[in-house]
């Protein structure tokens, strides 16, 4: 099954970070956070990886090619002109970098990534700046159960402020960041059928307007439903959020060994 990942937006909130980068190669704990998304479907034995790449794409490109080089001591000989790589392991993955052009939209950029889909086999699709302790395996297996075009990862966002319970002039009691309204928004996380794909007319398209607005009024998309951790980094502070948590040893979304 391929695993599609959107990564090529400008991350214009994120700005401190992209102004040099791409979004997705802003690091956690050292390692660009689609490294971190990309283990986690490894860990659920899916390696074969679509990045739609855009804004400041070589480098995403060039971070694969060097990959091993990156993550590994080495040992250059300069008279025979070769390296030894010392150490380290080399992830099992495959991995297809695709220019989806610049300014193209969500939907654009699955479009373009078209070819690239085995026919008649569901494929996976996920933002290149989230994670989460989702059950990919147990996503795949409800997705193939109901029949249905899409499957989306129902979450509940995590809360951004400490809220209190006030009796007369006195706090009674703080919650620090609690869970949300109870109301479930778009997680990513997505497993879908590639006729999908036939929803998405021009670059121009949103994924999350037309194309997921339709499913739903045609009752051809379903919601797994995700309770545990999961964490976009859309600003500086979320992105030192997940740093804080990654460096405590307790990153929830690190479910491989």
């Amino acid at each position: 099954m391929k695993v599609v990942i959107l990564a090529g937006g400008l991350g214009s909130r994120l700005a401190e970070e992209t102004s040099i980068r791409p979004k997705p190669l802003v690091e956690i704990g050292g390692m660009p956070i689609l490294w971190h998304i990309m283990s986690i479907y490894a860990h659920h034995g899916l390696n074969d990886f679509i990045i739609c790449a855009g804004y400041k794409g070589y480098m995403i490109k060039e971070y694969f090619v060097n990959l091993v080089l990156h993550h590994n001591d080495i040992t250059v000989d300069l008279a025979s002109n070769s390296i030894n790589y010392h150490g380290g392991t080399r992830p099992n993955w495959r991995v297809t970098v695709v220019d989806t052009g610049m300014h193209s939209m969500t939907g654009g950029r699955i479009a373009r990534i078209r070819d690239h889909l085995t026919p008649g086999e569901p494929f996976c699709l996920t933002y290149g700046d989230g994670v989460g302790n989702v059950d990919i395996a147990a996503e795949v297996a409800f997705h193939r159960s109901h029949g249905l075009k899409a499957t989306m990862c129902a979450v509940t966002p995590p809360g951004r402020y400490g809220a209190t319970n006030i009796e007369g002039q006195f706090i009674t009691s703080f919650v620090e960041k609690p869970r949300g309204d109870g109301q479930r928004i778009n997680g990513g996380f997505f497993v879908l059928d590639p006729s999908v794909v036939d929803l998405i007319p021009d670059d121009d398209t949103i994924w999350e307007g037309g194309p997921l607005e339709w499913l739903a009024a045609n009752n051809q998309l379903a919601a797994f439903k995700h309770d545990g951790f999961w964490q976009p980094m859309d600003t500086l502070r979320e992105r030192n959020h997940l740093e804080e948590l990654w460096n405590s040893g307790k990153a929830p979304w690190k479910l491989w060994a």
